[in-house]
C-alpha cells in the first residue's frame, strides 16, 4: 500500500526537515550506490547550480541547512549528475478552450515520495508532486503555469541536472510557457526527458531535453517515452510508447470530447499501466488546470482535488497490484 500525503509549508521549515530526515536513508543509498567518487563534489554541485539556476541558489543553501548541513545531503539536493533513473509516463494537453494538461505517472511505488507539496518558497506559490523533496515530477504555480515530464526514451547520460529540479526551477522562476521554454533550452539535463508546459492563456510547448544535444522546443501536445523518433527500441516495445502516443493523438484529432472523458481515458489501457512489479505501473493520473490553480489526482475509483487557494493537508492510501486496478481507501 502507498500513502499519498498532501503537505503544506510556506517557507522551508520543520515539516520539510522532518520529511527529509524520514526519506534520507533511502535516498542516500540510491545516491551513493555507484560510490561517492562517482558523484560531483559539493563545490562542483554548488557552482553548477549558481551558474545555471542562480535564482534558487539561496533556497538550495537553506534546504541544505535544514537537511543537516552534511556533505552528502548537499550533493544530493543539488540534483547535479545524479544516478541514472527511468520512468514511463504519458501526458497531453486537452484540445478544448480551457488550459488543461493530463498526465499518468508510471514509476516504482518503492521509489516514489508519495507527497503533494504546497510551498510559497521565495514568494512563489507552487503545488507539485515531490521528488527528492526539492524536485517535482509535475506541478503548477500561482502564475498559472503547469509543467509535467515523461522519460525521453534514450540511454545517454551526461553532465547536467536531474529533471525534477529543473521543473522546480521553472515553476519558481517562470510565468508563461514561453519563459519555461527559454529555461528548458539552456539548463543542462543529465538524461533525455520530455517536458510539457502550458500556461493560463493556453499557450503550450513540449521540450525534448537530452544530455548530448541541444534541447528541441516543439508544439507537440502529446508526450510519451520517445522524442521525435524511437531511439531505444526495446524500451519502446516494453512501454508501448508509440501505441500510447498514437492513441492520444487520435483522441486529440478524431474524437472531440469533454474534459471528464479525456481524463478518464488515462485510467484505461493503453495509457493506464498495471506493470507495478516491473516499476512502471501507473501510480496516479493528474489533471492540472492553470486558470484555477488546481491539481486533481485520479485513480480508477476516486479523485482528490487540491488547489492553491483551497489546499487541505490529508492522506489517501492506494493499493497496487499487477492483477487488478488499485484500490483506494
Amino acid at each position: 500500500m502507498l500513502s499519498f500525503r498532501a503537505i503544506a509549508e510556506d517557507t522551508p521549515g520543520p515539516k520539510w526537515a522532518g520529511l527529509f530526515a524520514d526519506y534520507w536513508p533511502a535516498y542516500a543509498a540510491w545516491w551513493s550506490r555507484e560510490g561517492l567518487s562517482g558523484r560531483p563534489t559539493y563545490l562542483e554541485s554548488r557552482r553548477a547550480l549558481q551558474a545555471h539556476m542562480p535564482e534558487i541558489a539561496d533556497l538550495y543553501d537553506r534546504l541544505c541547512v535544514l537537511a543537516g548541513g552534511g556533505d552528502r545531503e548537499a550533493r544530493f539536493l543539488s540534483y547535479y549528475c545524479p544516478p541514472a533513473y527511468l520512468a514511463a509516463c504519458s501526458q497531453a494537453v486537452w484540445p478544448g478552450d480551457e488550459p488543461l494538461i493530463v498526465r499518468n505517472y508510471d514509476y516504482s511505488a518503492e521509489a516514489f515520495d508519495g507527497i503533494v507539496l504546497k510551498t510559497n518558497w521565495d514568494g512563489r506559490g507552487v503545488i507539485g508532486t515531490s521528488d527528492g523533496l526539492f524536485g517535482l515530477v509535475d506541478g503548477i504555480n500561482d502564475a498559472g503555469l503547469a509543467v509535467s515530464l515523461t522519460f525521453g526514451g534514450r540511454r545517454e547520460v551526461g553532465d547536467g541536472f536531474g529533471v525534477p529540479l529543473i521543473l522546480r526551477y521553472v515553476l519558481q522562476t517562470c510565468t508563461t510557457a514561453e519563459e519555461a521554454g527559454a529555461v528548458l533550452s539552456r539548463v543542462p539535463c543529465h538524461m533525455s526527458y520530455n517536458v510539457t508546459a502550458v500556461d493560463a492563456r493556453r499557450h503550450y510547448l513540449t521540450a525534448y531535453l537530452a544530455p548530448d544535444r541541444p534541447a528541441v522546443l516543439s508544439r507537440a501536445a502529446v508526450a510519451t517515452n520517445h522524442q521525435e523518433r524511437v531511439e531505444w527500441s526495446s524500451h519502446a516495445r516494453f512501454t508501448a510508447t508509440v501505441e500510447r502516443e498514437r492513441y492520444l493523438l487520435q483522441r486529440l484529432t478524431l474524437h472531440p470530447e469533454t474534459q471528464d472523458k479525456f481524463i478518464r481515458a488515462f485510467l484505461r489501457p493503453p495509457l493506464y499501466s498495471t506493470a507495478f512489479s516491473s516499476g512502471f505501473g501507473t501510480l496516479y493520473t493528474a489533471a492540472y488546470r492553470p486558470r484555477s490553480g488546481s491539481l486533481e489526482l485520479f485513480w480508477p475509483e476516486r479523485s482528490w482535488r487540491l488547489g492553491l487557494d483551497d489546499f487541505r493537508e490529508d492522506k489517501v492510501n492506494v493499493r497496487f497490484s499487477d492483477a487488478a486496478r488499485p484500490g483506494v481507501s
